[in-house]
């Protein structure tokens, strides 16, 4: 029964070609919005998690920041950190973990007549060991040249290629602003991440950026790799500690730093992302609202012009029910088909756009099981009143019916 009354759905969508289309098209066109979204959002989500697990799961990080509670009374302004805290840091929380610092800004960066906007780094001496930078050519600095402010600096490999094309940049003097440095290292490509370009960088010493370009002993932001995951809550606290007694803020005054590590940033993101999907989800979703009134109307066109068809029907023995689950039928059929439409239609949607955006393409079989079950549930929910009313029809006056 069930099998002839699919088979018979399909024949009906197939007289009727057109107007099956404009009836599926408001739950195609939900259907793919809703996957698009869904499928960009997860591999958005996949790339900011890849990225950030590439800076290393055990990174905390300490910033100036004024404070997000409002129960506690606020300083009056966010105090930049300086040398002082880097250095102390070094010292207390050293034996714990390895403690680094940066300061950034951006400067055109050029070579002769070829330059280009880059991002500047002056950093710590242990800031090349924790994150990770590995080398194309050349050697990263010394502990001496760092610790002298050399004026030397390491290159990304887009600054190389932008002033150098294919040359060896080892060696040459390039120049930042006001000033030149000597290249002693190029980087090896890292690609872009939610920081920025990662290959438009140059590094050089701390002390350097801050008496040649910034003219201030700031410290953009201290970073701690804790020697394991277990240990980042104690240490997270230990730094905190540390950090209020340097910036001497009383008891019962609210924190002007913030000191964060790499899983909370990881929880923020996704959170972030999700919620963005979920509100663009169902904003989509409402498409499919219309899409079902869509299949309603149609659906009691189907009635009222096959209502002959239904009274020849029950008067060879068909019943009400026999009725009511061949429209059912008809109304679900015609919804999935929609669904797998729709899915079709936003699976290559978003591989285009994942394209573009250089995220992955995660498509999420859950998402797409749920989304063709409901789209085959508001078929049957949509449908159930012009079925109900197709089998409540009395046989007699149905067969009347021209």
């Amino acid at each position: 029964m069930l099998l002839e009354s699919v088979r018979l759905a399909l024949l009906s969508v197939v007289r009727n070609k057109m107007r099956s289309f404009l009836t599926l098209l408001g739950v195609i066109i939900g259907v793919a919005a809703v996957i698009a979204l869904l499928t960009i959002g997860g591999g958005a989500r996949e790339k900011i998690r890849s990225e950030m697990a590439g800076l290393g799961s055990r990174l905390i990080f300490v910033f100036a920041g004024m404070p997000t509670d409002p129960s506690m009374p606020a300083v009056a302004t966010a105090r930049a950190l300086t040398n002082t805290h880097l250095l102390s840091l070094e010292k207390t929380i050293g034996p714990y973990g390895i403690v680094a610092g940066h300061a950034e800004t951006r400067l055109r960066v050029s070579y002769g007549a070829r330059g280009l906007s880059g991002q500047i780094l002056g950093v710590s001496r242990a800031y090349f060991g924790l994150r990770d930078w590995s080398l194309k050519r050349g050697r990263l600095p010394t502990a001496v040249e760092l610790a002298s402010n050399a004026s030397i600096c390491v290159v990304g490999s887009k600054v190389s290629e932008a002033l150098f094309g294919v040359e060896n940049p080892i060696g040459a003097r390039i120049r930042l602003g006001s000033f030149h440095c000597r290249i002693v290292g190029e980087l090896s490509a890292r690609g872009a991440s939610f920081s920025g370009d990662q290959d438009t960088i140059v590094m050089m010493p701390l002390g350097l950026f801050q008496t040649r370009i910034s003219g201030k002993n700031d410290v953009e932001q201290i970073l701690i790799n804790a020697p394991s995951e277990a240990s980042i809550p104690t240490l997270k606290a230990k730094v905190a500690e540390e950090m209020r007694r340097l910036r001497r803020i009383a008891p019962g005054r609210n924190d002007d730093f913030q000191v964060e590590d790499m899983a909370e940033y990881m929880r923020q993101a996704s959170s972030i992302i999700g919620n963005v999907t979920a509100i663009l989800g169902a904003i989509a979703a409402i498409s499919l609202l219309v899409g079902g009134i869509g299949i309603m109307n149609i659906m009691l066109v189907s009635v009222t012009e096959r209502t002959r068809e239904i009274g020849i029907r029950m008067a060879i023995g068909a019943r009400q029910r026999d009725i009511l689950v061949q429209f059912l039928t008809e109304a679900s059929v015609l919804s999935l088909l929609g669904g797998v439409i729709g899915i079709g239609i936003g699976l290559g949607i978003a591989w285009v756009v994942t394209a573009l955006m250089n995220v992955d393409f995660v498509p999420s079989p859950a998402a797409i099981t749920a989304i063709a079950t409901v789209s085959m549930f508001i078929g049957i929910v949509f449908g159930f009143f012009p079925a109900l009313r197709g089998a409540r029809l009395d046989p007699i006056d149905a067969l009347r019916h021209e």
